[in-house]
């Protein structure tokens, strides 16, 4: 094995159970629209899948869409303000 093959092996899992938690919440009632915090966490996320050949732009790119992710989890959390 390879050194970044634990990295990928890693990606794949928090992947899959990211898409069973996601099928989880949209079969236990209506499915909630993307925000666009998570669009634009999606967006660079796929950017560092697709800029991956240099290591530090890659993960530079998803590690952003991560963080991205993170904050909009937390506003949606937090519930309407005001």
């Amino acid at each position: 094995m390879n050194a970044p093959m634990p990295y990928i092996v890693i990606a794949i899992t928090a992947l899959l159970i990211l898409a069973i938690l996601a099928y989880a919440s949209f079969r236990s009632g209506r499915p909630q629209r993307l925000t666009p915090l998570a669009g634009l966490a999606f967006a660079f996320v796929l950017a560092g899948i697709l800029f991956g050949e240099d290591r530090f732009v890659g993960y530079g790119l998803m590690g952003v869409g991560v963080l991205l992710a993170l904050i909009d989890i937390i506003r949606k959390s937090r519930g309407p303000v005001g």
